[in-house]
């Protein structure tokens, strides 16, 4: 048997890569029940079709056995490199059975995170869970404060060696025999295959069902993440449709060229906006809500609001009812509100490199005389905000401002909204005390997992999304009648928005829905209260907020003053997928240079069927996201403008 150049498949089933087979069996069958677990999940929300189901299974599989080939890699080099007799003596056992045991345990513990991770973000693995591993004190903290960390432990490592145990007579190996040229041969063929699937399979080789949910199953959740890991930022022009770049910065300076608006050079974005209206120097407080979807509240239609505080401002507000945000993500919502700027491919601008400088909201206000300023409520270091913010026209406020003895309740991700907006009023305090008008941005973080805040707030639940949102409207309306006390309060314009929306999936690959956010203007003394019910997007906020102070300004933002012109559009995106937005149409750009129009659906969880094509739709959607996209990586949205002459209030 040593001289034979080769061995027979159950030959090497039978000896030194019996252990080998063994991994294989237990990675399919755990794969197989994940999948069957989330399908069930998501049962209510996708196609109750044979065929789609079918689907499901057949493209899992597949994607299976190539996510296989790689988590087999360490035990195929192992089998391969131990010398001949070893895989029967003792040290060999251990050393494989160690492996195998770390191997089985990683199976089970992706299990167990895929169920949580999909509960949260109705997906497999994908760039979200990339970027959480970035930063593990906050992921892992919010995992300590979301879960019952010990009993799960204990339930993947009991789970784990009760498969050990269990199947140890399929692992063993019957005879140690196997020649060196054959457990070459092996590895050369496994390794050759997984390289293969690297080369010719993407994450996108998919079965496409029209059902988000569908989709996303057909996928493994380990060969999701690598894939989402090996590919961080997306190259609009290798990866997306494009047109010739100057029509698509001609196209979309139309489309800015508002009334207010006067071009300073017969190419380009550059221009100055000039306001009909007497300037009013007031003070902004623009507070993005984590994770606030409009229909949490009774101004937006849900019967049993969640937000009373909220409404009890609409009278007296400003009511923007058709804004949709731009991402799923708070580094999206935080750069459509300071850059203004369409949701282009891969990472937000708010972590790429070569983010200092730009043109931002904070600009503008810093060039009227305004102290600018970014106020969270966490460690700004989490996903490079205080680079950002600091590198782009603001002054820097987080967690590391607040005394210890000063907070009621912190979670991971940073202070209760009531610490927060204190700490926020004694920013605003300092310069008004100064005699300076203020420009603040201020993030909340308790609407997110795990929903817990001060107690004795009301009758909030905790560790619940829906208490968590009747906690922050409590803590927006306690800020408020705190504020009121304050000299500067009459004064000052506050925007309440949200970041994003609180569910990111649905049935659709980009289900319009879930981008609709609300906003409220409350300045009683200066604002005049009533409703803007045209469709618009959040890169919008920053030039509507100026345009509603009446300033005068040079601007490169892609957003416009609704009052101007009403766009009826928005920019909505997620990591790859593009989208653009009318009432009736959604043209929604894809890798691979594909291009979609779709029926929008705007009010639930519905498919989003294929209509035909509009031309102009099209080439909307294309100029704006290349034109962004170009605009970025030139340098064009740096701020290159000295400020205008110094202009009194009115």
């Amino acid at each position: 048997m040593p001289s034979l150049p080769l061995a027979p498949p159950s030959y090497l089933l039978a000896g030194r890569f019996r252990p080998l087979f063994w991994l294989a069996c237990c990675f399919l069958v755990i794969s197989t029940v994940t999948r069957v677990v989330l399908l069930a999940a998501a049962w209510g929300d996708i196609p109750h079709s044979p065929a789609v189901v079918a689907e499901v299974f057949a493209i899992g599989f597949f994607f299976d056995l190539l996510t296989c080939l790689y988590v087999g890699l360490p035990l195929v080099l192992l089998l391969t490199l131990l010398p001949a007799g070893w895989g029967a003596s003792r040290p060999g056992r251990a050393a494989i059975g160690t492996l195998c045991l770390l191997l089985l345990a990683l199976l089970v513990f992706v299990a167990v995170a895929e169920w949580t991770f999909w509960e949260e973000f109705q997906s497999r693995f994908n760039f979200i869970a990339v970027d959480y591993l970035v930063y593990t004190t906050e992921v892992l903290g919010n995992i300590r404060e979301s879960y019952a960390v010990g009993p799960i432990l204990a339930g993947i490592a009991g789970t784990t060696l009760a498969i050990f145990v269990g199947t140890r007579r399929w692992r063993a190996g019957g005879h140690d025999l196997t020649p060196w040229r054959t457990r070459w041969t092996v590895l050369a063929i496994w390794g050759a295959a997984a390289a293969l699937g690297t080369w010719l399979v993407t994450a996108d080789t998919r079965w496409p069902t029209g059902n988000h949910y569908a989709d996303a199953l057909q996928g493994n959740g380990i060969y999701e993440f690598f894939a989402a890991y090996r590919n961080p930022s997306l190259d609009y022009d290798q990866y997306y449709r494009t047109v010739a770049q100057p029509d698509a910065d001609a196209h979309v300076r139309r489309t800015v060229a508002t009334p207010d608006a006067t071009f300073d050079a017969p190419t380009g974005m550059d221009r100055t906006i000039h306001n009909a209206t007497p300037e009013q120097r007031l003070n902004v407080v623009l507070i993005s809500i984590e994770s606030f979807s409009a229909e949490f509240s009774g101004t937006y239609g849900r019967a049993e609001s969640l937000t009373p505080n909220l409404d009890r401002l609409t009278p007296a507000s400003l009511l923007f009812t058709q804004l949709y945000a731009t991402g799923t993500r708070t580094v999206r919502g935080l750069e459509a509100l300071s850059l203004s700027v369409p949701p282009t491919p891969g990472e937000s601008i708010v972590k790429r490199p070569g983010n200092e400088h730009l043109f931002s909201l904070a600009s503008v206000f810093n060039a009227k005389g305004y102290d600018s300023s970014f106020i969270y409520g966490g460690y700004g270091a989490f996903d490079n905000m205080n680079y950002f913010f600091g590198h782009n026209g603001y002054t820097i406020h987080d967690r590391a401002e607040v005394p210890s003895d000063a907070v009621h309740h912190a979670t991971v991700w940073g202070v209760s909204d009531e610490d927060l907006y204190t700490m926020a009023m004694k920013t605003f305090d300092r310069s008004a005390a100064a005699g300076r008008p203020f420009f603040a941005h201020v993030m909340t973080t308790s609407n997110h997992r795990p929903y817990t805040f001060p107690e004795g707030r009301g009758a909030f639940k905790q560790k619940s999304r829906i208490g968590a949102v009747r906690y922050t409207d409590w803590a927006v309306g306690d800020f408020l009648r705190r504020a009121r006390t304050h000299p500067w309060f009459r004064d000052t314009v506050f925007v309440i928005t949200a970041d994003h929306c609180a569910f990111s999936a649905g049935k659709a690959d980009l289900p319009a829905f879930r981008y609709h956010i609300p906003m409220w203007v409350y300045s009683p003394a200066h604002i005049a209260p009533g409703r803007v019910d045209g469709l618009m997007s959040q890169i919008d906020v920053p030039p509507t907020l100026l345009g509603l102070l009446g300033m005068d300004y040079r601007s490169r933002f892609y957003g416009v003053d609704v009052a101007q012109s009403r766009p009826e559009r928005a920019l909505i995106g997620t990591y790859q997928l593009l989208g653009y937005l009318t009432p009736n149409r959604l043209v929604q750009l894809a890798p691979h240079r594909r291009v979609a129009t779709l029926k929008p659906a705007l009010t639930a969880d519905e498919s989003q069927p294929v209509v035909p094509d509009d031309p102009v739709l099209t080439l909307d959607a294309i100029s704006y996201y290349e034109s962004a996209a170009a605009a970025f990586h030139s340098g064009q949205m740096r701020t290159p403008f000295r400020p205008l002459p110094a202009v009194s209030a009115r």
